[in-house]
């Protein structure tokens, strides 16, 4: 892992909730930038935090140290504060009658942060940040996209996929 860290920003965005979404992540990294936006036809906002981050960490071509800021009360609370482990440790259970929510992606996130030294910093939403506000507005016109594929996992109301392959692919 190099000495600067990788910075990168996300955010995700539905027209609804469920609705048409977006997810999109500025990348600043050994003194480039790379932006990155993808939607679904019907998904969720909370799906849309979580898959900015996967997608941003899944583009890292090597082990990295990143400072990944998202808006995202839901990513960065239930990372920092623990709830997704004791989720996982719980069988992925809330409490004894409520699934944890979007369990395929936590353990997308969970795998990636065991490659990647991940530190989870939330920033305030449209607050003037400079790059949040431009993954506001990737995300956004990217749930606007005509055309987007389904987000299948939602539509068939799954609770677990096998992980994606190829973390560095």
């Amino acid at each position: 892992m190099g000495n600067d860290p990788v910075i990168i920003y996300t955010d995700g965005a539905c027209t609804g909730n469920p609705g048409p979404g977006g997810y999109a992540a500025v990348i600043l990294e050994n003194g480039g930038r790379r932006e990155m936006s993808g939607g679904f036809r019907l998904t969720t906002n909370n799906r849309m935090e979580l898959l900015a981050a996967i997608k941003a960490l899944q583009s890292l071509k090597q082990p990295s140290r990143v400072v990944l800021y998202s808006d995202s009360q839901y990513l960065i609370k239930n990372y920092n504060e623990g709830s997704v482990k004791r989720w996982k440790d719980k069988g992925w259970m809330r409490d004894r009658r409520n699934p944890a929510k979007n369990k395929d992606l936590w353990q997308q996130l969970l795998r990636l942060v065991e490659v990647h030294d991940v530190d989870f910093r939330w920033v305030e939403g449209h607050a003037g940040d400079k790059e949040n506000e431009r993954c506001d507005r990737l995300s956004v016109a990217a749930a606007r996209r005509k055309g987007n594929p389904p987000d299948e996992v939602f539509e068939n109301g799954e609770n677990d996929i096998p992980l994606q392959a190829g973390l560095f692919g």
